[in-house]
């Protein structure tokens, strides 16, 4: 199997776990003071990082580092797009699209050449 494949999956979960972490708390936690909001989000970001660390490693084996970020930014707007609109209802906005366009033009470049640093 491709280290693409794992590093991809471990890394759409992390980036679940992180999205919660930086953004749920302005919709849960918004009477709280900034500190349990903090405290709060610091506990949901371990469990990101418990993920997002073996992704890394196991991307690196085939992937550059520049191709491992560029993955990252992929699946942060994949992730980002349905959290906005399904727990934050907030409305999808055509600017979404213009970013997915901009990260498509940054994947073609980096995955065009293999081993692209």
């Amino acid at each position: 199997m491709p280290a693409i494949i794992p590093a991809s999956v471990l890394l759409i979960a992390s980036n679940v776990f992180m999205t919660f972490a930086w953004y749920a708390h302005l919709k849960n936690l918004s009477e709280r003071a900034w500190y349990v909001a903090a405290l709060a989000s610091w506990g949901i970001a371990l469990f990101e990082y418990l993920l997002q660390v073996p992704a890394n490693r196991i991307g690196y084996t085939e992937l550059s580092l520049a191709q491992l970020k560029i993955l990252q930014e992929i699946i942060t707007l994949a992730v980002f797009a349905p959290f906005v609109v399904l727990y934050m209802h907030k409305p999808l906005r055509l600017d979404y699209l213009w970013a997915a366009l901009c990260i498509v033009g940054a994947a073609y470049f980096i995955f065009r050449s293999p081993g692209n640093a």
